[in-house]
């Protein structure tokens, strides 16, 4: 039995519930720095760990994140600590790969026992079916980023990049990143159904399958968008520079909530 599945034997099924975040971008300062960011982040695992059946992270929880072969980028330590200590009292927890952690590789499974995806997946929740994935790629256009993607994902563009001392190849990373997020002008506003891709995207694989949540992250909106047949759910979880947002599923509603920011706002359709 693989990592994966039996992280979801060890589920309870009873009353607790299902929490899913993303796109928690540590190593960049905003709000909050970084290490104040990660202090609150730890302040939410402690608080959901009670009723927690199930966490998911879905992608872009670093800003950055390369393994070299005996080498993690530095800090994190209270997030990856804390993760351990989750996982060590039974807590499934499941990592989605993102674009600014495409290149996690096995030092969560190895080190963490978390069991990580680079695709969206679909799972059967309490009854309901889910997609997740981090949202990256997906949909119509972007075409640069859908390309410059599967450079990264390159082995050999890989092994090109770990031959780069982590000094200059982290922190050429790091700067690479900023300048990416200081061209970005759309993550503000929701630009409607026709623009948002990711709505297209849900919409559109509702042809293909029954689902009843679509959960991504990438965005950068809370977003709660009622679908095309007009009871499945398109959630975007926002992030946690800004909003401290996430997701909630007890097995009878799913919410978008909000972590120490009681002027937070969820854009609904």
């Amino acid at each position: 039995m693989g990592l994966a599945n039996k992280c979801h034997a060890l589920i309870n099924m009873d009353n607790k519930k299902i929490y899913f975040a993303s796109d928690f971008h540590l190593g960049a300062d905003a709000k909050f720095t970084s290490k104040e960011r990660e202090q609150q982040i730890v302040r939410w695992l402690d608080k959901i760990r009670e009723d927690a059946e199930a966490i998911y992270l879905v992608g872009d929880v670093f800003e950055f994140w390369f393994e070299y072969k005996t080498v993690v980028p530095k800090g994190y330590v209270r997030l990856l600590g804390k993760l351990a200590e989750l996982r060590d009292a039974g807590i499934p927890i499941f990592f989605f790969i993102g674009n600014h952690d495409m290149w996690m590789f096995k030092y969560f499974e190895e080190e963490l026992g978390i069991a990580t995806y680079r695709s969206p997946i679909v799972r059967a929740l309490k009854g309901k079916k889910f997609f997740i994935g981090h949202g990256d790629g997906l949909g119509p256009g972007d075409r640069g980023y859908k390309f410059i993607k599967k450079v990264f994902a390159n082995k050999f563009c890989q092994w090109c990049f770990a031959r780069l001392h982590p000094n200059f190849g982290i922190g050429l990373a790091n700067f690479w990143s900023n300048k990416s997020r200081e061209a970005n002008t759309d993550e503000d506003v929701y630009l409607g159904e026709d623009k948002e891709w990711l709505e297209l995207y849900a919409n559109k694989k509702l042809d293909e399958q029954p689902i009843d949540y679509f959960i991504f992250g990438h965005r950068h909106l809370p977003l709660d968008i009622t679908l095309k047949n007009g009871k499945s759910r398109y959630i975007n979880l926002g992030e946690w520079m800004n909003y401290n947002s996430y997701a909630v599923y007890d097995g009878e509603e799913l919410a978008l909530r909000f972590f120490e920011n009681p002027a937070g706002k969820v854009i609904r359709k």
